[in-house]
């Protein structure tokens, strides 16, 4: 039987009117006056001219680093298919373009699983910089068996420090434990979604987006798995996801997570990649997108 969770209220996502909030200044190209690209200006503010005016030299330079950069994240993902002790899991990770601003990751250590998923702000190449440095730091202080709740309030207060204005990241992260506790953090992220043969149970934000203040606090939220029992995370390339004037939503992700309880992660995975593709008619999305399913064996 699932627990309900005493958690303090806080919108779902952040994002929108986080947004607002950080508003990146515009810099005009210096050869057409139009906006120089904002992803292009969080990882060099001292650019002068956008892509269109661009040598040919300087653009093959630019594709071959985009090459690179895109290697270097596949090689950050977690292995597929991953088993840890009680937890098997099973995840899907498509980037918009040629790098992602979504973060995945699971680390076993001793029959536990500690999982991440999270989506940092703006896209392109500054925000897959800012991936690589939370998968560094959290993959560091896992390391050093410290409480999960200090490790979030770590990692924020680096990320504070480093990142620039209009940056910051949403994420769940979490320590699923061989007794089918599990305890997570939701850090102004989309609800993560609990099935079973107790019910569906949302895990909604308890707090604020890292990046945002170094002082923020962040408040577990405990559930009890049972054998059977999946977690579901997702960022805004499946909630946010249009067809027309239609949103995918959170609601249609909780019904179909619902109706695919007791199936495998990757089967669960696939249901919904199919139902997204049903949804949007197949056309492509506009958004990062992020899966991640974390189940207790039978």
């Amino acid at each position: 039987m699932l627990r309900r969770p005493v958690t303090r209220a806080w919108p779902a996502c952040c994002g929108k009117w986080i947004r607002r909030w950080t508003a990146w200044p515009r810099v005009l190209c210096e050869e057409c006056h139009d906006p120089v690209e904002q992803d292009r200006l969080l990882a060099d503010p001292l650019l002068r001219y956008c892509l269109d005016h661009l040598t040919q030299t300087e653009r093959a330079e630019l594709q071959r680093d985009l090459d690179l950069a895109s290697e270097v994240q596949r090689n950050l993902l977690p292995q597929n298919d991953l088993c840890a002790g009680d937890w098997e899991t099973s995840y899907h990770y498509a980037p918009l373009g040629a790098v992602s601003g979504d973060y995945c990751d699971l680390i076993p250590t001793d029959g536990q699983l500690f999982f991440v998923l999270g989506d940092v702000s703006g896209k392109g190449v500054a925000a897959s910089m800012l991936m690589a440095q939370l998968h560094a730091l959290f993959r560091s202080l896992t390391g050093l068996a410290l409480p999960l709740g200090q490790i979030v309030t770590q990692v924020n207060r680096v990320f504070c420090e480093s990142a620039l204005a209009g940056q910051y990241a949403t994420l769940v992260c979490g320590q699923a434990k061989p007794t089918g506790e599990v305890e997570i953090h939701n850090a102004g992220h989309w609800p993560a979604i609990v099935v079973g043969r107790g019910g569906v149970l949302r895990v909604e934000s308890t707090g604020l987006p890292l990046g945002m203040f170094h002082n923020s606090e962040f408040s577990a939220t405990r559930v009890q798995l049972e054998p059977g029992d999946t977690l579901f995370l997702y960022t805004d390339g499946l909630s946010e996801a249009r067809h027309a004037d239609d949103e995918y939503g959170v609601e249609r992700v909780l019904t179909l997570v619902r109706q695919q309880a007791g199936r495998q992660p990757a089967e669960l995975i696939g249901a919904c990649l199919e139902d997204l593709r049903v949804f949007t008619e197949g056309e492509r999305g506009l958004d990062d997108l992020t899966l991640l399913a974390i189940r207790r064996r039978m």
